[in-house]
């Protein structure tokens, strides 16, 4: 039996706020479309979220000019409020996204397939980029 060997990319990030608000934000679509995306040119205008085993989200990502847009959605196989979430994008990959709280800190590391399309390079560079939003956005509200 052959097995292929998928790539797995990790970024990761302190957020100096507790895990509470940490994942709220995270996780509740007002605040998603607030800070879901890689550069400031780009924005999520709509989110939907359904956090439970089976439950399904979706976020749509869009260049603020109009010019490119696309859907990033998938189902959750796993949650645990405040510590864990996997789910399983719509492309079939996986991520596995951990919340460990340190007080007034919270480390967010997300794991993920990797894709063909892009390099390792980009693919973690967009990911981190949408993570140091996400950190940028929690602390400052």
């Amino acid at each position: 039996m052959e097995t292929t060997g998928v790539t797995k990319i990790t970024v990761e990030a302190v957020v100096k706020a507790p895990v509470d608000k940490v994942w709220n934000y995270w996780n509740q679509p007002e605040h998603i479309t607030n800070w879901c995306a890689a550069s400031d040119d780009w924005h999520a205008p709509k989110a939907e979220n359904d956090l439970k085993a089976g439950g399904k989200f979706a976020t749509r990502m869009e260049a603020k000019d109009g010019s490119f847009g696309f859907d990033f959605g998938g189902v959750y196989d796993q949650v645990k409020t405040n510590e864990l979430i996997e789910y399983t994008m719509g492309d079939g990959r996986k991520v596995v996204v951990n919340f460990t709280s340190n007080g007034n800190e919270t480390k967010v590391v997300e794991t993920f397939d990797a894709e063909s399309t892009h390099s390792i390079e980009m693919q973690k560079g967009g990911w981190q980029a949408i993570l140091d939003n996400f950190k940028k956005y929690t602390e400052a509200n």
